[in-house]
């Protein structure tokens, strides 16, 4: 191949790549800007107020994420040790905790694939440490469609060296927290924001944390008001951002998570 026929496929390839990264980031702007359907609590059909391990308890009978206020009133009608949702009685230690999990990984459940791999990254419920294998369970839990185990993953493989085992591996990590964010999960849309403030393309993150911060994430929300401050962002998108996320922390709201925040204020919980 000649010189200038080299530079030609060069350039073909080059802009290329640049329209496959247009599109991409397109359809990362589009979609994913509404939680998904796992995040409502299945009793109260009420998206949960993030982050939803501190407003909600998930089942290992059921795997099923039940909100604080549907917890307290199960309590209140004396169901003190079965589950909320099930009826199951609550496990008493690690081992039957463990053996609900591994029953409903046998069941192929991809949630409970999900937290048995979360369990062997760090020797929980009396597992030996296997970053390897929590990795395998991960990406078997992603496959089958959970958002979480795609966050997960981008975490262990984004940031590499921090966890032991795991190689660093960037846009690895990137991609999958792409194909979660496409699908609503706010953590991961806000993982690619910081991307692109560590990058520099202010403008970009500030599009992926408008979306995230629309759908309750504080973290987001503050990111916004930084940029804002540093003059990477504008008084009318943080504005827009402030307002969308007090509407989005508004819809998760009901007199019974309520009476359960103030429940757990009186208990120090």
């Amino acid at each position: 191949m000649s010189t200038e026929a080299a530079a030609v496929a060069q350039a073909g390839s080059v802009e290329s790549a640049n329209l496959a990264a247009r599109n991409l980031q397109e359809r990362l702007m589009a979609s994913g800007h509404e939680r998904p359907e796992g995040d409502r609590c299945p009793i109260c059909f009420d998206l949960v107020e993030l982050p939803m391990g501190r407003h909600s308890k998930l089942n290992a009978c059921c795997m099923k994420r039940v909100c604080d206020g549907c917890v307290f009133a199960a309590r209140q009608r004396g169901m003190l040790d079965r589950c909320p949702f099930c009826r199951t009685p609550l496990p008493g230690d690690d081992a039957s905790e463990l053996a609900m999990i591994q029953k409903r990984v046998g069941k192929g459940d991809a949630e409970a694939i999900k937290v048995l791999g979360e369990q062997y990254v760090h020797g929980n419920l009396g597992l030996t440490k296997d970053v390897s294998r929590s990795i395998e369970l991960l990406t078997e839990a992603a496959e089958l469609g959970s958002l979480v185990a795609h966050y997960k993953l981008g975490i262990m493989y984004y940031t590499g060296d921090c966890v032991e085992g795991v190689e660093e591996d960037k846009p690895r990590g990137i991609r999958h927290w792409q194909q979660a964010a496409t699908k609503g999960h706010v953590e991961s849309r806000h993982g690619l924001g910081a991307v692109e403030v560590i990058n520099g393309n202010h403008q970009v993150a500030v599009q992926h944390w408008m979306i995230s911060a629309k759908m309750g994430h504080e973290r987001s929300l503050n990111g916004i008001k930084n940029m804002f401050k540093e003059g990477h962002a504008t008084k009318t998108q943080y504005a827009e951002a402030l307002l969308g996320y007090r509407d989005a922390v508004e819809e998760t709201k009901s007199p019974q998570r309520e009476v359960a925040k103030e429940d757990a204020k009186r208990f120090g919980i």
